[in-house]
């Protein structure tokens, strides 16, 4: 990386400090601040908004022109060409597998996508109506009871780790759903594919195959490879933050999950389906729309607009010929009403000119929610799926920064603005205020 520098000069005491520039391969130039501490100062960024935690070289995204990209390669290639074990390879080892990489790696997903008979037993102790994020937190983080030896400064550790976070959060995820709905748990089945596997986990019944839909199964691992990592994002940035203690990595993942739960975070394309179902009908959207314009009315339309993208979200564009394509092969029956609501939603936002200058486009979760529910899966069950692609993700952060010999445990700094100093008043003499 070329190095330049800026200079920091403090006026009140004419004190200056030479800061280091680094430039990366793309992006905003960051400036090292950790110098700014020989003057007495720290600086202030409430969200992190102005902010680079980390170098890393797994995600690049330009949220003013739109663009994504895993270890360099456009995600719209990836969506096209790719799938999702590949595009978890890459996210881990920094470059697409030979065949015989590919193979080994597969063969070592299918080994271990078993989970030990007694996690299966921690579904018992949550109630049925429980919802499956806080199952999914639970019994990730239980997974470190069983792996609580492993050397987190060893690479072969680490690898199978990572192995092991992907193999077995299909595993998990379904378990969440079965123990809802109350139904038998199903076990992998190492003769089908990844998403395959999660699926026939997820609706397979005893003496009752699961028959797959060729577009559900090519739209649900097209889901996950856009959601399979989006650079220091909340959940990321909570992963490595634990990770930076020296944290079991299955709490660090489970860290990583109780942050996505969030509605701002992994909870909106569940947010999504909420609305379209209090819209109702077609009929309805002018209603909505004009309350979404008054900045007196609390409603929000749920699945427009991003913080980062400030054009329009990539992953929205490759899902959205998916989205509509499922619509057409399998989403009718049972759901025609939010399904057309969803439909004329889009057409409108895509042309009023309201959401055009505030560029408030259709993202990913808008299509996600959209797809999800046609494939059936419950409502409740969509940060779940997307806490199963973001773990690649979570992984791989993870690997790179425990890789890093540089890196330190996390500590950010604070802007007191509470009370100066007093002294303590014993019980007896204080009054109300």
């Amino acid at each position: 990386m070329k190095q330049d520098t800026v200079t920091i000069t403090d006026n009140s005491t004419g004190k200056s400090i030479e800061c280091p520039v680094y430039r990366g391969t793309y992006g905003a130039p960051v400036v090292d601040i950790k110098r700014l501490g020989e003057l007495g100062l720290f600086t202030y960024d409430s969200g992190y908004g102005a902010t680079a935690s980390c170098k890393s070289t797994i995600t690049y995204l330009d949220g003013e022109k739109g663009e994504l990209m895993f270890r360099g390669y456009p995600i719209e290639q990836l969506a096209e060409h790719s799938t999702f074990l590949e595009v978890s390879y890459l996210l881990i080892y920094g470059e697409l597998p030979t065949p015989m990489q590919m193979n080994e790696f597969e063969a070592a997903i299918k080994h271990h996508s078993m989970v030990h008979e007694h996690l299966t037993r921690f579904y018992s102790g949550y109630r049925y109506d429980a919802h499956p994020m806080s199952m999914m937190v639970g019994v990730i983080g239980a997974m470190a009871s069983y792996y609580h030896d492993m050397d987190i400064r060893c690479a072969e550790d680490r690898d199978i780790t990572a192995k092991r976070i992907i193999a077995k959060m299909p595993n998990i995820a379904s378990k969440c759903y079965k123990w809802g709905v109350g139904e038998a748990f199903v076990y992998p089945d190492n003769a089908l594919g990844y998403v395959e596997n999660f699926m026939n986990m997820m609706f397979a019944k005893p003496n009752e195959p699961y028959v797959f839909n060729p577009d559900a199964v090519k739209a649900l691992d097209l889901i996950f490879i856009l959601h399979a990592d989006h650079e220091q994002n909340a959940s990321t940035s909570t992963v490595r933050l634990a990770g930076s203690a020296g944290s079991n990595p299955y709490a660090c993942i489970a860290a990583g999950i109780a942050t996505l739960w969030g509605k701002a975070h992994g909870g909106a394309n569940e947010a999504v389906i909420h609305m379209l179902n209090e819209i109702k009908d077609p009929a309805n959207i002018p209603k909505f729309i004009a309350r979404a314009k008054d900045k007196n009315d609390p409603f929000r339309l749920m699945g427009f607009g991003h913080r980062v993208y400030k054009n329009y979200d990539p992953r929205a564009k490759i899902i959205q010929e998916a989205c509509h394509k499922v619509l057409e092969s399998m989403g009718a029956a049972g759901h025609k009403p939010m399904f057309e609501t969803a439909m004329e939603l889009e057409r409108i936002a895509l042309n009023d000119e309201y959401f055009i200058e505030r560029k408030l486009y259709p993202n990913v979760d808008f299509y996600s929610g959209i797809i999800l529910s046609a494939l059936g899966i419950p409502t409740r069950m969509f940060t779940v799926l997307f806490a199963l692609a973001r773990s690649a993700g979570w992984i791989a952060q993870w690997m790179e920064m425990m890789g890093d010999p540089e890196f330190r445990i996390g500590r950010p700094r604070q802007l007191y603005i509470g009370q100066a100093v007093r002294d303590y008043v014993p019980i007896e003499e204080r009054k109300l205020r």
